[in-house]
């Protein structure tokens, strides 16, 4: 039996539009504080964004795999291969990116190469952007828990995408964002405040211009800005847009063209437990930023 979106619990909702199916495949994080939805990943296939069959497993651990946490999976199709980068964390390890390959967008897919972030560090919600030269890099977190102000990275992969290549690329950290502010949920706010990064979306404009999409703590809650490169190029440097794009108790979005040639913003609301659902917004790009439109394709009203 279909579903609609309000029927569907997910967190960082991610479209993979297929014109050759007239399908649009829906991923995202389905297994919940450890608790809610099997372990791995599910996905969802629409062919309106309004009606949604599913879920169908994409992606589950073997036996042996000591997983606690798969978040925030982006499926991407590369010379007509499927490659889905992850974020996962095992009981004593730290969160961390890989790369699974599947020949079809539902899979099975099977990891892929080597962890894509550094070893030592707690990395999460890596995103692939493809630059002019054609190389493939992965944008991601360095998270909060372990440096306290957020930072914002790029590293280059091989062309399989299955090693990352030469040292990360620094960008940028939480707390240059005139719209963020740090979080209470450290374990000293008033000695180390935290300022938190979280899912890095990459869009080039149709007048060239490199834009981020990216989450954090704003003055109502979970909250989404938007950055711009000043040079035009991955490396930056990287200036923030003032005002967020989405205020209050949402995030983690992205974006993606309809059949019809319409940008649309995904993004989960709220972000509050067990509430997350996926909401989908036209939106526009207007002096080299972007504009939402107020109502979700969902009907639902939700700024």
């Amino acid at each position: 039996m279909s579903k609609t979106l309000s029927e569907i619990r997910i967190r960082d909702p991610f479209v993979l539009p297929m014109g050759s199916e007239n399908k649009y495949y829906l991923f995202g994080t389905t297994h919940i504080n450890r608790q809610f939805g099997p372990q791995g990943f599910d996905c969802y296939t629409s062919s309106d964004l309004e009606s949604w069959d599913g879920p169908f497993p994409a992606w589950r651990p073997e036996p042996d795999m000591e997983y606690v946490d798969f978040w925030a999976p982006e499926v991407y199709e590369v010379d007509g291969s499927f490659y889905m980068f992850a974020t996962l964390k095992t009981l004593e390890g730290f969160r961390h990116s890989r790369c699974f390959k599947a020949t079809s967008p539902t899979g099975p897919y099977h990891l892929h190469g080597q962890t894509l972030t550094p070893s030592h560090w707690a990395c999460l919600d890596a995103t692939l952007f493809i630059d002019p030269q054609n190389q493939p890099w992965v944008i991601y977190c360095h998270e909060w828990k372990q440096c306290f102000d957020g930072g914002m990275y790029a590293q280059r992969l091989s062309d399989e995408l299955d090693q990352p290549i030469g040292r990360p690329v620094y960008l940028f950290s939480a707390s240059e964002a005139p719209w963020t502010i740090h979080s209470a949920n450290g374990p000293e706010p008033d000695r180390f405040p935290v300022y938190v990064t979280d899912g890095p979306f990459i869009h080039r404009t149709q007048s060239g211009t490199l834009l981020m999409l990216w989450s954090s703590c704003g003055q109502k809650g979970y909250a989404m800005g938007l950055a711009r490169s000043m040079s035009g190029d991955i490396a930056g440097p990287w200036e923030h847009i003032e005002k967020p794009v989405w205020l209050e108790d949402g995030g983690h979005g992205m974006l993606f063209r309809t059949f019809e040639d319409k940008l649309q913003l995904a993004i989960h609301v709220p972000n509050k437990a067990p509430d997350e659902r996926p909401h989908f917004f036209e939106v526009r790009e207007q002096n080299d930023e972007l504009v939402m439109q107020k109502q979700a394709i969902t009907g639902e009203s939700c700024v």
